[in-house]
């Protein structure tokens, strides 16, 4: 007869050769589990390593095609300004190497840049907009009416237009100095924009931009300066509104512009102002403003093209 003691043992005999056969087993596997990942690491290592030699390589010619443009630029843009004369305005993202070489390449097409006007942290801060629209209303000088649209862009584009451009129509000022400079001197005083000594109003104007903005608000930060642009735009013989990167994005002033038909049709936008072929853009749709057309350049999708036609 077999006893209980026999049961208990044959059980627990058969329980520890399942465990060594489990360990046994896993041990094994566990060896070609980490043989396999091993391989596959080192497949990915190596994918890693070409991708990086490809992206030294294409930063490589990025630089050199931009050394490039940065030389034959002042030859591509000579003479298409000429006689034209040109006002910079730079929003506070507005990297200021950009600008300055965009004052530069304006300078090589023949344009007289009569001087710059930065706008400041509070201009585009949808916090202030009110106070922006009641500082616009008290230093509007005499004679100058502000569009009827109420928002804040256009509203600052009807005071900052007349002062820093010439009257579309009779080529004359729209505002006297003094009076100029006290408008100016009231917008510095809020921190909304301040004017270069000896600021002179021009036919054209250049507005400069950061790239994508991803602060609180963005939206309306970019509709804000798109708008102000479309109203210099208005208010001159033309204007270009020009960005870096992601500026052509949903919520970017360039997108913004892009995305409303009646914008597009009038303003001129430029994606890649980091660029040598971006600011030659620049100075290539100024020109075509200066002629009543307008066109849209850069690298986005959004884009007609890297830059106009060239014409001599």
């Amino acid at each position: 007869m077999i006893s209980l003691r026999y049961h208990i043992v044959s059980i627990a005999a058969v329980f520890l050769a399942l465990a060594v056969g489990v360990l046994v087993g896993s041990t094994s596997l566990s060896g070609r589990l980490l043989a396999g990942v091993g391989d596959e690491q080192r497949s990915m290592q190596e994918q890693v390593d070409d991708l990086n030699a490809e992206r030294t390589t294409l930063k490589a010619q990025v630089a050199a095609a931009d050394t490039f443009g940065s030389a034959v630029g002042p030859m591509a843009v000579q003479g298409q300004l000429a006689q034209r004369s040109v006002v910079l305005i730079a929003s506070a993202d507005a990297d200021d190497q950009q600008r300055d070489a965009v004052g530069q390449l304006l300078r090589a097409a023949g344009a007289d840049v009569t001087g710059e006007v930065r706008l400041g942290p509070s201009f585009a801060d949808p916090g202030r907009a009110d106070q922006l629209r009641r500082v616009v209303t008290e230093l509007l000088p005499a004679g100058v009416q502000l569009p009827t649209a109420a928002d804040p862009g256009t509203m600052a584009g009807g005071l900052i237009g007349p002062l820093a451009l010439l009257d579309p129509q009779s080529g004359q000022p729209q505002t006297g100095d003094q009076e100029r400079a006290a408008a100016f001197a009231g917008l510095a005083d809020g921190g909304f924009a301040a004017a270069s000594p000896g600021l002179r109003p021009a036919q054209l104007a250049v507005v400069l931009t950061g790239g994508r903005i991803e602060s609180d608000r963005a939206g309306d930060k970019a509709a804000m300066l798109a708008r102000f642009a479309a109203q210099l735009d208005r208010a001159s013989q033309g204007a270009v509104l020009a960005g870096g990167i992601g500026s052509a994005d949903g919520t970017g002033p360039v997108g913004v512009v892009r995305a409303d038909p009646a914008l597009t049709s009038s303003l001129s936008t430029v994606d890649n102002l980091y660029s040598a072929s971006g600011r030659v853009a620049i100075v290539l749709a100024l020109r075509e403003q200066a002629e009543r057309q307008a066109g849209h350049y850069g690298v986005a999708s959004s884009a007609q093209g890297p830059v106009p036609e060239t014409r001599g």
